[in-house]
This record gives C-alpha cells, sequence and structure tokens, in this order.
C-alpha cells in the first residue's frame, strides 16, 4: 500500500461510509475497477479506527451526555426519561449486528469480495429500498420516541450491513424511515448505534494486527489512511445531518443506482477484462 493510495483509500472510507452508498462496496470496487492490489489488514484496521475517530468527535457531546445518563438511570434505577433510555437503546441496537458479525463476517467477506456483479446489483436493490422508505415512510417520529422494540428492529437491519454494497448507514436509515422516524431522526440514531459496532470492529482487527506485526514501511501509509478517513469522515457526518434537515435522500439513491448500473453494465460487457 502506498502513500496515495492510503489517502485515496482512507478519504473513500471516510466518506462513503458516513453516506447511504456502502464503504464496503466501493473499497472492493475501486481497487478492482483500477488493478490496485487488495488493502490488507493494517489498511482496514486504519479505515475503521478513522472512522471511529471521526464519530467519537462530531458526537462528543451526545458520548458525554449518554454516559452522565447511563450512571443516572442507574444510580435511579429507572428508565423514564428519553435521555436515561438511549445508551441502553443504543447497545441492545449494536447487539445482533455483533453477534452475526462475530459468526460470519469472514464468510460474507469471503463470498462477495471476488464478486462485484452481486456488488452492483446490491448498490441498486437496496438503493431502491431506501428510495421507497424515504418516499413512503411518515416521518413523525423523533430519536427521543425510540422504543426498544425500534432499536431492536434497526439492530436487525444493521445485519445486513455486512454484505458489501448494502451500506451500515443506508440499511439503518431505511430501517428507521419504515418506522415512521424523520429523517434528521434516523439518521443521528444511525451515527449513534454504529458507535459500538465500529469501536467492536476496530478492536477486534486492531488486536489481529497487533498479533501479525505491522509490516515494515506500512507505517507512514497507515497514519495516512487514518487521517483521511477521520477528516473526511467527520465532514460527510456533518454534512448529511445538515442535508437531510431540508432535503430528501433522492440523491443517494440515483447515485446508488448509476453506480451499481455503471458496474453491472462494465461486467456484463466485459470492459473490465
Amino acid at each position: 500500500m502506498n502513500l496515495l493510495h492510503a489517502l485515496i483509500l482512507g478519504a473513500l472510507q471516510g466518506v462513503t461510509e458516513v453516506l447511504p452508498i456502502s464503504s464496503s462496496a466501493h473499497l472492493i470496487l475501486v481497487p478492482w475497477l483500477l488493478g490496485w492490489p487488495e488493502s490488507g489488514l493494517t489498511f482496514d484496521v486504519a479505515l475503521h479506527l478513522g472512522t471511529f475517530l471521526a464519530l467519537v468527535v462530531y458526537f462528543r457531546r451526545d458520548i458525554v451526555d449518554m454516559a452522565v445518563s447511563t450512571i443516572d438511570a442507574v444510580k435511579h434505577r429507572s428508565l423514564d426519561t428519553p435521555a436515561r433510555r438511549l445508551p441502553f437503546l443504543v447497545i441492545a441496537s449494536a447487539v445482533p449486528a455483533a453477534l452475526v458479525g462475530k459468526l460470519f463476517e469472514t464468510q460474507i467477506e469471503e463470498l462477495f469480495r471476488s464478486r462485484p456483479l452481486l456488488i452492483g446489483l446490491f448498490l441498486i436493490l437496496f438503493g431502491v429500498g431506501l428510495g421507497l422508505a424515504d418516499l413512503f415512510g411518515r416521518k413523525r417520529r423523533f430519536m427521543a420516541q425510540v422504543t426498544v422494540s425500534h432499536a431492536l428492529v434497526i439492530g436487525l437491519f444493521q445485519c445486513l450491513a455486512l454484505i458489501p454494497g448494502v451500506s451500515r448507514s443506508g440499511i439503518t436509515i431505511t430501517a428507521g424511515l419504515m418506522l415512521g422516524f424523520n429523517r434528521v431522526g434516523a439518521a443521528r440514531f444511525s451515527f449513534l448505534m454504529s458507535l459500538p459496532i465500529v469501536a467492536g470492529a476496530a478492536l477486534f482487527k486492531m488486536l489481529h494486527l497487533l498479533d501479525q506485526g505491522i509490516p515494515a514501511g506500512e507505517g507512514l501509509p497507515l497514519a495516512a489512511g487514518i487521517v483521511s478517513s477521520a477528516v473526511t469522515g467527520y465532514i460527510s457526518v456533518a454534512f448529511l445531518l445538515r442535508f437531510v434537515q431540508k432535503r430528501s435522500i433522492a440523491p443517494f439513491v440515483w447515485y446508488r443506482l448509476i453506480a451499481g448500473g455503471a458496474v453491472v453494465s462494465v461486467i456484463l460487457t466485459g470492459i473490465s477484462g
């Protein structure tokens, strides 16, 4: 992994992890289209760390508030307010994906990494799902109205994000819209519930990397990837949360349809060969 590739892929991760367009799809398809070598475990760690840092910095006040609310809820033995419930709802929503990821992530990655046609089709399919949810969702509920059942349903949908082309933010926002939440509430809860998942993934991969050791010459690209994904991730979170306050998610749906259609066309016409 050279420095330029690290910067480009880091930026790609930061943008596509946050926007509902699938980071895993882009991190597989772009190197495939450009003929770049696979990034490997070292850079995978960098991408997850960068994304986690972006989320922690952006939502630092929310994280502090949830920590205080958790202590308050335990102290009073009560979950009678939205603030006291939120930390436990975030944890509950992370459980399904954490279990499925622990059991099947490796198998799913191996199954789809070498099948760009399927990734292109999933970009289209789940893009249509996102568009329909945005078009027909009632958008009457706010994030403060999330219940345990809502959190578990959204968490179950999040399991699908292990499939490249689905998009973690895309599928959880889709679920939130289907449950009647407004765009801001669906997007904000999507990001908050991603914190334990992204942290767990970064920690898990970091332990593997420490066990194997960082290859010689990978230190600078590793640092560049972390910084690149963190900066672009932070900007992308801020952009998306402002964007959905006044606009529909249609531009991201159209992007998914066009990108997925282009990938499918390239493969079926044999251009990539």
